[in-house]
């Protein structure tokens, strides 16, 4: 286990109990300050580290060999592009200045009052330039869900679903960081089968419980990234918001399709985990049957237990938890959708997205859309003011939050948040 992981690691900068951002997570986030242009910080409990002045003003992080011209960029895709061993070799240079027994930048109070900030001070800018961005559809319970209510609940899973990660290309350019506003999408629906389509608002919008990988280190046309280098192509993970129209996606999506009713906005959490941070979490995925093909086996534990959970906030009220559900359930690893993604020779560069698709579990309380939780709206959900919800209404703010807990150790993601506007007339 490496010294940044270990559960007994203290730091000299003070940690609420709980917080997602100990000392041994440290993850990587763009923020701004004042009139400063945005650039790379660390989280460290209820602060954010400015690496980029600490790289500038001192030699502390010289070691790294990481110039300070990176790290003063406004994304992170520079920083990410050095691979994965230059990224862990960041993390533990920190995770030592910050250690409670180390002095070097503790006892530099003036380096210190300019490094260190509170986030509540902080704006979060988007992470990444995501350049490209692919959605999977990874959750085998999700997957038999809708199969369920739209085809043959008797074979609800498509005939390739075992076989391959299944995916789509999706927007990037409207992919948001958290806090950012969603407007409701209008589009083409079909309310009534014996009707022509309408045009309008959606009736139907949703949220998808979703993580999703950065890519660090990219590859060059027609090169393959087999299944068991995949994680040093991996950068991070964030929390991810798919909102989905579904009235405008059932109408549209045959015979291509994913496209208008997912295109309007995906929304990420702010700071990137790192995978180093949550090896202490690593376990086996669910068992595969029938056999993959040998492209996509791994014989190592793959998947991560990460707790996900959602809350419905209405406007003026207080958030209400509706669902509960975990990464662990994901039938193909991030491994596997990144060897299959590259198997034909499709090129990735740093900050390039993949999401998970959405992630159910196997109980009601776990389904990690509305869909699934009212079931097509023929179960609403109670909610604490009385109303209910069948699907999200406008002046609803959706947070989802991710975290992963063990033997005293909390590794967290924060929240991805957005609330939804009414359409533009």
């Amino acid at each position: 286990m490496s010294k940044a992981n270990d559960p007994a690691l203290k730091s000299w900068v003070e940690v609420p109990a709980n917080s997602d951002f100990p000392i041994q997570n440290l993850p990587f986030g763009i923020f701004s300050h004042g009139s400063e242009l945005p650039h790379v910080g660390i989280a460290i409990g209820d602060h954010v580290l400015d690496i980029t002045i600490l790289s500038r003003g001192s030699d502390l992080l010289k070691g790294t060999g990481i110039d300070s011209a990176v790290l003063g960029k406004g994304t992170l895709n520079a920083l990410f592009a050095l691979g994965r061993a230059a990224v862990t070799q960041l993390r533990e240079a920190i995770s030592e200045l910050l250690a409670a027994d180390n002095p070097q930048l503790r006892d530099d109070a003036d380096l210190r009052k300019r490094v260190l900030l509170p986030q509540s001070e902080a704006t979060m800018h988007m992470p990444v330039f995501v350049r490209d961005y692919t959605d999977f559809y990874s959750s085998i319970e999700h997957a038999t869900n809708v199969g369920k209510m739209f085809r043959d609940p008797a074979n609800a899973l498509l005939p390739n679903w075992r076989h391959l990660p299944v995916g789509y290309h999706g927007r990037a350019s409207s992919i948001v960081v958290s806090g950012t506003d969603i407007q409701r999408p209008s589009g083409q629906t079909k309310p009534n089968a014996d009707e022509p389509p309408v045009y309008g608002p959606s009736r139907l919008l949703d949220f998808e419980l979703e993580m999703a990988f950065i890519c660090g280190q990219g590859t060059e046309l027609g090169n393959r990234i087999a299944v068991d280098d995949a994680e040093n192509h991996i950068a991070g993970m964030v929390l991810f918001n798919d909102w989905s129209a579904r009235d405008i996606q059932k109408w549209e999506y045959v015979p291509l399709g994913p496209f208008l009713g997912k295109s309007f906005a995906s929304s990420i959490s702010p700071w990137v985990v790192t995978l180093d941070a949550l090896e202490p979490f690593r376990l086996a995925g669910p068992t595969q049957e029938p056999q993959v093909l040998p492209y996509l086996q791994s014989s190592d534990p793959a998947n991560f237990d990460i707790q996900l959970e959602v809350y419905i906030q209405p406007e003026g009220g207080e958030p209400h938890q509706v669902c509960a559900s975990n990464f662990r359930y994901m039938y193909w690893s991030m491994r596997q959708q990144l060897a299959h993604h590259t198997v034909n020779g499709c090129n990735f560069n740093a900050g390039d997205m993949c999401a998970s698709g959405t992630i159910s579990g196997h109980t009601p309380d776990s389904y990690g859309s509305m869909l699934e939780l009212s079931w097509r709206g023929s179960k609403p959900l109670d909610m604490p003011d009385g109303s209910q919800r069948k699907f999200i209404q406008d002046g609803d703010t959706v947070i989802m939050k991710g975290f992963c807990e063990k033997d005293g150790l909390r590794i967290g993601f924060g929240e991805v948040r957005g609330k939804v506007l009414p359409a533009q007339p």
